[in-house]
């Protein structure tokens, strides 16, 4: 059950990008070109999705105590905007500048066929492979504490022993 929730979620997903053009590097690139063939609708795209998301989280998070499938809610609470945040955000802008695809995006694109999205797809599993290579020779500080699960049922004193 847990993974055909999984796959229906990541099918409305992958529709909604597909009908907003978000899987249409032309329609990306010139929603970043503001100096020339500017393309605004890809800002409605996204107030929109943070219309029904920001309302849903909080509906969701209030009325859970828990997720139905997992024991508790993965939220990150690393708050610190470190080094290996600003160069991950940083490659991850300019990738998605360069080539007119996030990783969101690109795996609806390859659905449909679009000739540079295999490209993506490999470039994004070598650069995933790269960032666990390198968080395993531990170049970079890590935080075990970003990603510890926190239940909302912790309090104020639990949430801060997970950090």
């Amino acid at each position: 059950m847990r993974y055909l929730v999984a796959g229906l979620i990541g099918a409305i997903f992958g529709l909604g990008i597909i009908t907003s053009g978000m899987a249409n590097p032309a329609k990306v690139l010139n929603f970043f070109d503001l100096a020339g063939s500017f393309d605004p609708s890809l800002a409605f795209v996204m107030a929109g999705a943070l219309t029904i998301a920001v309302p849903g989280y909080a509906l969701i998070f209030r009325k859970l105590r828990k997720p139905v499938f997992t024991p508790n809610f993965n939220v990150p609470n690393n708050r610190t905007i470190d080094r290996k945040l600003v160069i991950g955000s940083s490659i991850f802008g300019i990738g998605w500048g360069i080539g007119g695809f996030c990783p969101g995006a690109s795996l609806p694109a390859l659905g449909l066929g679009h000739p540079t999205s295999f490209l993506f797809v490999l470039a994004l599993i070598a650069g995933i492979m790269l960032a666990q290579l390198i968080q395993k020779a531990r170049i970079f500080e890590h935080s075990a504490s970003a990603a510890t699960p926190i239940s909302l049922t912790d309090t104020t004193e639990e949430i801060q022993d997970h950090a």
